[in-house]
This record gives structure tokens, C-alpha cells and sequence, in this order.
């Protein structure tokens, strides 16, 4: 098999175990995986302690392994399609068979190890089900330099957690057996910095395509927003309306905040509560978005109603320099409550956008960054005409909050 480079994850399939369904149930194989790139084997008879060496200064992150194991065709083919292309194998006539019909990377699982097709070793498996055989997954202690670890016992979380810590700085790469996309998110997540990648053991197509959009949005998460710069051109206090305030899973910072819009084509950047107020608490999880029937801006260039966000629902939380990241809601209150409207034209441009918003000190829109002599989020009770707010430009015409090519008005 031709080595892989650590940074470009591939997947790996193993065909020849039945992937268990619980989180709790993770069967055969937790993995580590070598720098170069090597994929994980599965789990299968205990491994001896094995031994890693840890290199004096930690390496750039990579980006995450994945490989697939699986007995699926279908399943091979849709992770062949999203760029896996590393799969383990317990029979080297399946592994041949797929290989005549596909570019894949096979490796083949003999007991505790794992083998390229030239017959090298290039992984170990460690089975985990005790804090005894955790404490033997150390760097000190392993003879390889990719390990595969096979979490048993229903304990998982913790145990990934550990692994993460005792592993920073090592040379080698640490995988870990998932058996659904939801449980390979826990592993990669885990203390933020997360495993090295995942062997996921599956035969349902539907976790290849998940795991697929869920790293997605992590590589989105990366990249920036274009923001547009608009000058305020009316604000009118309006009357009551039903307002909604989206509660967060995170901590905002200054700077940071919503896309909300009455249009999709513009949507104005709101700040959270986080910045301090003489006679409220800060709130920093929290955005005063506006009424229910406004655009907030989603995960997958998508738009949904706020009136539409329940507990669970992922939003994009942006900065004032266009850098965006995805966020869990929390929960949703909607009252009814006094209302500004509040329309803004781009400064470079002739299109003219509105948000109502609720007249409220806590309530504010985020300003161009202008340097430490500029603002960085006006009030709503204090914003007039001629003050510049950030604005989010995109397609208007929307079908269930995906954007389309269609003649559309807005007004």
C-alpha cells in the first residue's frame, strides 16, 4: 500500500466485522495511526502494551485519518466518492476483489496487527475495556508508531480524553474504532484537539455521507465570510412584535454574533450580550435576534426562520472580520416586546436591507472593525442615520432555507 500522508485523512474500510450500533458498544478497535499515513487495524486479540516515541516538540495539527472498515460495496464506493480511500480488511480475497474495481488502499488485520499489501506492518490494535489497559496505551510503552485502540465497556469519553493528553507531541498516530459517525464525532472532538482519526466500522451508507457533512462544516468553520460595509439609513420605532432570544451551548465574545435578516439577499450581523451593562448581567451566550419571522443564517450556506430554531438546531455564529464557526442552540424564547426598524444601504452598492430588532439597550449591531479608535457594536437605542453596521450579502430566493436562481422581490 502506498504510504499516505498524515495530513490528507483517508478512509479505511474493514469488512469483516459487524459494526455494533451504541456509542457505549464500540467494538473492535480504537486506533493510532502512523505519521505517514498508514491506516488502522481492527481490534481483535489483545495487544501487548505497545510502545511510542514521543518527539520533543508537537507537530502542526493534521488533518483528521479516517478509514473505513466494512463488508458493504455500497458503502465502499460512497466513501471512495468522499475521498476515503484506505479500508481494512479480515480477507485478502476481499481486499483483492475490491481493489480490481476501485483505487483503493487496502489493509489487511492478522491478530493484533495490521499489514499493507507488501506484508509490512503498519499498526497495532490495542483493546481497551479496564483502566488497567488504558494505563498500557502510553507512549512509553508502545513498540509502533500507528496504534488502532478498540474501546470496550461502554466507557468511552473519558478514556478518549486520556489518550488525547498522553499522546500530544508523539510522532505516531492514534485511531480509534467508531461504529456509527455520531460516536467517530466524540472521538475526534475529544478535549477539543481530538484523536488522530477514526476507523469507521459501519455497513449503513447513511454514516459515510454524515461523517462526510460533519467535517464539512468543520473545514467551513475555517474559512471567512465576506462582510459588507452598509451606512444606516432609517430607524423608526415601530410597535410590538414577537421577538426571539437564541440561547447558545457557547460562550461569545466581543465582536461576535448572528446573521438575522427580514431579507435573505442582506442579513445584518447582531451582537450577543456579552459586553457589560449597568443595570443587566452579562449574557454572553445569548443574541437578541429579533421577530419570528427573520432569516438566521445556518450551517451548509443555509437560512432558516428564527421562529424555527428548537434545542439542537446548529447555528453560525460570525466576527467582525468574517470568521465564522458553527454553534448548538440552546434553547428559544419568544415574547412580545417593543420594536425599531432599522434599514441600512451598502456603501459600495445600491441594495437597501431591513431587520426589526428590540428596543432594548442589550440590544446591538456589530460595527466595521476600524482599529482600537472604532466601535465595536452600536446599541439599537443609540444607532442614527449615517452610523456604519455590518451586513452579509447572498441570493434572496430561498426554497426551505436553501438558496436558488429565481426572479424573487423582496420588500
Amino acid at each position: 500500500m502506498a504510504e499516505q500522508d498524515k495530513t490528507s485523512g483517508q478512509s479505511l474500510s474493514y469488512p469483516t466485522m459487524a459494526a455494533p450500533s451504541s456509542l457505549g458498544s464500540a467494538k473492535s478497535l480504537a486506533s493510532l495511526l502512523a505519521p505517514r499515513r498508514t491506516e488502522l487495524a481492527p481490534a481483535c486479540s489483545r495487544l501487548p502494551s505497545v510502545k511510542m516515541r514521543a518527539s520533543a516538540t508537537a507537530p502542526p495539527e493534521p488533518k483528521k485519518t479516517v478509514w473505513v472498515w466494512t463488508e458493504n460495496r455500497q458503502v465502499m464506493t460512497a466513501a471512495v466518492e468522499r475521498g476515503w480511500s484506505t479500508f481494512l480488511f479480515g480477507s485478502k480475497d476481499l481486499g483483492k476483489d475490491w481493489s480490481s474495481t476501485a483505487r483503493i488502499n487496502p489493509l489487511f488485520i492478522d491478530g493484533p496487527e495490521i499489514f499493507d499489501g507488501k506484508n509490512q506492518k503498519v499498526a497495532v490494535i490495542s483493546q481497551v475495556s479496564s483502566p488497567r489497559e488504558l494505563e498500557l496505551v502510553q507512549p512509553d510503552n508502545t513498540e509502533a508508531e500507528n496504534i488502532v485502540i478498540d474501546f470496550r465497556g461502554g466507557w468511552q469519553v473519558i478514556p478518549a480524553e486520556n489518550i488525547v493528553a498522553a499522546f500530544q507531541g508523539c510522532r505516531g498516530t492514534v485511531l480509534a474504532v467508531s461504529t456509527n459517525s455520531t460516536e467517530a464525532q466524540v472521538f475526534l472532538e475529544a478535549l477539543e484537539q481530538g484523536l488522530d482519526g477514526i476507523v469507521l466500522k459501519v455497513d449503513d451508507m447513511d454514516d459515510i455521507v454524515k461523517l462526510k457533512d460533519y467535517f464539512d462544516r468543520r473545514n467551513e468553520a475555517k474559512s471567512q465570510l465576506q462582510l459588507t460595509e452598509a451606512t444606516v439609513s432609517k430607524v423608526e420605532v415601530v410597535g410590538m412584535g414577537d421577538r426571539v432570544c437564541v440561547d447558545l451551548c457557547s460562550i461569545m465574545r466581543p465582536g461576535e454574533g448572528l446573521l438575522v435578516g427580514s431579507y435573505a439577499r442582506g442579513m445584518f450581523l447582531i451582537h450577543s450580550e456579552c459586553l457589560e451593562t449597568n443595570y443587566i448581567a452579562s449574557r454572553p451566550f445569548r443574541v437578541n435576534a429579533g421577530p419570528v419571522h427573520a432569516y438566521v443564517t445556518v450551517p451548509g450556506g443555509k437560512t432558516s426562520y428564527l421562529s424555527e430554531l428548537r434545542s439542537g438546531k446548529e447555528v453560525v455564529v460570525v466576527d467582525q472580520n468574517g470568521l465564522w464557526r458553527t454553534a448548538i442552540v440552546g434553547r428559544v424564547k419568544i415574547e412580545s416586546r417593543p420594536l425599531i426598524l432599522v434599514e441600512a444601504k451598502e456603501n459600495f452598492g445600491d441594495d437597501t436591507y431591513s431587520i426589526f430588532l428590540q428596543n432594548a439597550e442589550t440590544v446591538a449591531l456589530i460595527a466595521p472593525n476600524k482599529g482600537s479608535s472604532g466601535r465595536t457594536a452600536i446599541p439599537v437605542t443609540s444607532l442614527k442615520v449615517g452610523d456604519e453596521v455590518l451586513v452579509r450579502k447572498q441570493g434572496g430566493a430561498r426554497h426551505t432555507g436553501i438558496e436558488i436562481k429565481e426572479f424573487i422581490v423582496e420588500k
